[in-house]
């Protein structure tokens, strides 16, 4: 009996002593990350500050935005949102972030646990470090350049036309059809890309092709939103892996396996590698520059996510405020109109010089950034010059684009839809270097050319070809989740042909 107590007492002891044991350690970390990191000076939530929890369930509630932004507001241009990592709502930092490297500036690295790897592990345009990054930057910047892609416009504007044959068609059958028109625009940029990426026709808008093109791009981010769980608190992976739906993970499958397919049947084919797209320029390359069969399937997938996804994004946001401000859509209809005396006219070099067109569509960018949240990178273990302020290395750090363009320090009136920012003087005060809506330095986005000439195509041959109307289940459209892309709600609108 006497030994029975001691033993209980023992193992009472025991449990109590591992409990104290793990209270002061979490007790200890606390106090470090509030009191003695370097980023404690750093305002922001305190239980952020000590853990990233905040930070993963904002990003699971498909908040995160607002709550960043919230922060921002309250807070300041740069706060701490995670133990290790800092946001900042100001242009300044956009160059010490992420610039080109300088005698005592190495360049940051992307976070990849924000990213991930690519579907089959190999590097890509999106996740690979510096020498890759520069070996696959000197491979697709021929094809994304401004030359080949006036050398494109016919194989753009060929789709574009087939977007508006098609809601011709449509309001011919039902003049008082409801167009999604989010759906239309997803499915212009993929039959764009797909094309420019493959060689071939993905016949989305045709009605022929394969759906899950579309459907499998958002699953794919979503579901990335789910394994960056895992991938910052690796003992959660089996969670991880158990919360992303079956069906998700065999829609990611295919959409990779589907891309493989068509790599293989570009490059094996009988198609001309002269042919130039994407692949056809690559090849073209001297043979030590090439890329791997695999590294080109994992290119594939960021083209298919990165050259749609976002065009179609920006293109919808646009639309909506366009249509939610009808002085503002009556200008730019007049000036498509009083440019062009006929479809067939609009041609990529007459829409550059249309300024109120462009000034809508870097409204369009600042006020609905396709990508809103900040994109994280690394400072290098000697620490980093940013603002003036040295940052501790390691320290994860990014410009959040939502609270950079609505902060009214860079720009006044905000939240509110002014092309006229962008042209005239009365606007001059704004801090317009704060807007890097394609991001900035070494590694900015690529397709930037190419994302422009197809909005200023498509969005001109829409407003010159149809009188638009917002319906009324599409009032407050832009209340919508974000998973690093936002999640878009269907932009219902009513068409009619131009008068």
């Amino acid at each position: 009996m006497l030994l029975e107590s001691a033993s209980a007492l023992l193992h009472g002891n025991y449990i109590s002593a591992i409990a104290t044991s793990i209270f002061l350690v979490l007790v200890s970390q606390a106090y470090y990350q509030i009191f003695i990191n370097p980023l404690g000076k750093y305002a922001g939530p305190k239980f952020a500050a000590i853990s990233r929890i905040p930070q993963l369930y904002h990003t699971f509630k498909g908040d995160l935005l607002e709550w960043t932004s919230g922060l921002h507001s309250l807070h300041g241009d740069v706060i701490r949102i995670a133990p290790d990592e800092l946001s900042y709502a100001t242009g300044e930092a956009w160059k010490g972030i992420y610039g080109h490297a300088t005698a005592g500036k190495p360049v940051t690295e992307k976070d990849p646990r924000f990213y991930g790897p690519s579907f089959n592990g190999a590097p890509d345009i999106i996740r690979g470090n510096g020498p890759d990054h520069a070996r696959f930057r000197r491979n697709f910047s021929h094809a994304f350049s401004d030359r080949a892609l006036r050398e494109q416009q016919s194989l753009i504007c060929r789709y574009v036309d087939t977007l508006v044959h098609s809601l011709q068609k449509t309001i011919k059958q039902d003049p008082n059809a409801k167009i999604n028109m989010v759906r239309m625009l997803n499915l212009t940029t993929f039959d764009i890309m797909g094309d420019l990426t493959f060689g071939d026709s993905l016949n989305l808008l045709a009605g022929t092709g394969n759906l899950n093109w579309v459907s499998a791009v958002f699953v794919s981010i979503k579901a990335n939103a789910v394994r960056r769980l895992a991938r910052y608190v690796p003992w959660t992976s089996p969670i991880a892996q158990r919360l992303i739906p079956k069906e998700l993970k065999q829609q990611s499958i295919a959409h990779y396996e589907a891309s493989q397919e068509l790599v293989d049947k570009r490059i094996d084919g009988d198609h001309t590698l002269q042919k130039p797209d994407i692949w056809g320029i690559v090849m073209s390359q001297k043979e030590e520059l090439r890329l791997s069969r695999s590294e080109m399937y994992a290119n594939s997938q960021v083209f298919m996510v990165a050259g749609t996804e976002t065009t179609a994004t920006a293109l919808s946001g646009l639309l909506y405020h366009l249509l939610t401000t009808p002085e503002k859509m009556k200008i730019i209809v007049e000036e498509v109109r009083e440019t062009f005396k006929k479809d067939s006219d609009i041609d990529m070099r007459s829409l550059e010089r249309m300024p109120y067109l462009n000034a809508c569509i870097e409204e369009g960018l600042r006020i609905y950034p396709p990508v809103p949240v900040g994109l994280p990178r690394i400072a290098p273990n000697e620490g980093l010059l940013v603002c003036g302020e040295h940052i501790p290395g390691k320290t994860v750090l990014s410009v959040h684009h939502w609270s950079t363009y609505r902060n009214a320090q860079n720009f006044r009136l905000p939240n509110q839809f002014i092309p006229e920012r962008w042209i005239g003087d009365e606007f001059a005060t704004d801090n317009k270097a704060a807007f890097q809506p394609f991001s900035f330095g070494p590694r900015n986005c690529i397709g930037k050319n190419l994302a422009y000439h197809e909005m200023r195509l498509i969005l001109a041959k829409v407003l010159y070809n149809f009188e638009l109307s917002l319906l009324p289940e599409s009032i407050g459209w832009e209340k919508q989740k974000t998973f690093f892309l936002w999640e878009k709600n269907d932009l219902m609108v009513q068409l009619k042909a131009r008068k």
